[in-house]
């Protein structure tokens, strides 16, 4: 796993959920264009990789996506390194989940119904449609000011001594902007709804119980968020959380599989995902609270490796992975977890030999292979690296990382024209899309004109970016 702090790939993401989407353009009617950009820039968040994680969460999602029709290859999970409980839809078929979601979740079912819930979003198109509502409200929010305007020019030349012309105009000029966003926020609610019900459904379908999905909304209707009891309830985008949750429970409940509970191995899986998640990114008093050394448990001892591991305490944190080896030899994440702290220690040659065994036993985790080619790299086994990171490249095309080792494993080979060119997909990957160009017109110089690299280069260099991003 990457932690946010060493090298970790980081990128701009959209505002958190649906709705602080149609928040931030409601908002963008007032706002000038400037301050609106340099929000985004405050919004943007890191982006954690684990395979671990990300193959149970996979498995998590793969039967929900079937039960939507949602084309499970299309649909991305990506995590945000942030503690706040909190999941969106953003950028089409991707589906964001905060760390702090999956810390908070104690069992499998409470993210499956998350998950279930964004899916609902997807399936029912409910991004596209409120691009197009935002779209509309911007018109009515340009005529209904023009039409201020124009009452206010009509007031002031009527000469009209009922009230005072200044601040009646202001009360035309923002009233139509409230309608618009009482509007909107209406059919953010209604859009809520109806990716309840979708989750509902797909849990059905799937043989799944509801309560894990009860449980975790029943956790957001109890966070800060709600805690208000004068809110107006045409002023949020969600519907009230004493209705959606009377709601919810009433509807899980006549579900066949209320009382159904997560199999045991699959229980087991969120454990260990959930340990190894608290021992990278909790802090160290936080993870001893959580998982104290009197607890002897598989997942304990495993958030435990990853804390002494991180504390720079190598010794005790190999002992402890060689035990959790012993005991589960198959389990590709342990053999990760002890190549990843060889390598990040200088022993890369030392971590070859659990990273292989953790790509043979976990072949699609593309963090562990990119990990596995960082230390064949570091090793001096330049062509090794190329053959493990081209494989990551073509699976994972929009990730920085692969590209990036890609790029220096190149540049050690001496062909700087293809290290460039690397070096630029790296970088059109992480939105710096200056650098990008820059690289690609430099591969240009040293690449055969035509080649298919050539014109991967051309693409990065011609590309430019739609009014709309």
């Amino acid at each position: 796993m990457s932690e946010p702090t060493q090298g970790h790939l980081r990128r701009r993401v959209p505002p958190s959920r649906i709705v602080g989407l149609a928040v931030a353009f409601v908002s963008a009617l007032a706002i000038p264009a400037s301050a609106q950009q340099s929000g985004q820039e405050r919004r943007g968040q890191s982006i954690v990789r684990d395979a671990e994680t990300e193959d149970l969460l996979r498995d998590y999602a793969v039967p929900i996506f079937q039960a939507a029709k949602v084309n499970a290859k299309a649909t991305k999970i990506i995590l945000v390194n942030d503690r706040s409980f909190n999941a969106f839809v953003a950028n089409g078929q991707k589906i964001f989940i905060n760390v702090g979601a999956l810390l908070d979740a104690e069992t499998p079912g409470e993210v499956i119904g998350v998950i279930a819930h964004e899916t609902g979003h997807i399936a029912g198109g409910h991004l596209a449609r409120l691009r197009q509502q935002v779209a509309n409200a911007k018109i009515l929010s340009v005529i209904g000011m023009l039409a201020g305007a124009g009452a206010m020019v009509g007031a002031a030349n009527s000469g009209s001594g009922v009230g005072n012309t200044g601040t009646g105009a202001m009360g035309i000029l923002t009233g139509g902007q409230e309608l618009v966003r009482r509007n909107l926020l209406a059919y953010q609610r209604s859009e809520e709804q109806a990716a309840d019900a979708a989750a509902l459904r797909y849990l059905a379908a799937t043989g799944q119980s509801p309560r894990g999905m009860l449980t975790t909304f029943a956790r957001f209707a109890d966070s800060g968020l709600f805690r208000s009891r004068a809110v107006d309830p045409y002023l949020i985008s969600h519907p009230l959380p004493s209705e959606r949750i009377s709601q919810l429970e009433r509807l899980a409940k006549q579900s066949p599989h209320f009382g159904r509970k997560d199999s045991p191995e699959l229980q087991a899986r969120h454990d260990l995902m959930r340990a190894k998640l608290a021992g990278f990114v909790e802090r160290p008093d936080t993870v001893l609270r959580r998982y104290p050394p009197s607890n002897t448990s598989a997942p304990a001892r495993y958030a435990r490796a990853v804390l002494a591991y991180r504390s720079g305490r190598l010794s005790e944190a190999l002992a402890a992975i060689d035990g959790l080896v012993a005991e589960q030899p198959s389990n590709a994440y342990f053999h990760e977890l002890k190549g990843q702290a060889l390598l990040e220690s200088g022993r890369a040659r030392e971590a070859v030999a659990p990273l292989r065994r953790a790509v043979s036993l976990a072949p699609g985790g593309i963090p562990i292979r990119v990990m596995l080619g960082q230390a064949l790299l570091a090793t001096g086994d330049a062509d090794a690296a190329i053959r493990e990171l081209s494989i990551t490249t073509q699976r994972e095309p929009e990730s920085p990382d692969g590209f990036r080792f890609l790029a220096m494993a190149y540049g050690r080979k001496g062909d700087i024209g293809r290290a460039e060119l690397a070096s630029a997909q790296a970088f059109f990957n992480s939105a710096d899309l200056r650098n990008a160009q820059t690289q690609a017109s430099r591969a240009m110089a040293k690449l055969k004109p035509g080649s298919p690299a050539y014109l991967k280069a051309e693409d990065i260099l011609n590309y430019r970016p739609s009014q709309d991003n």
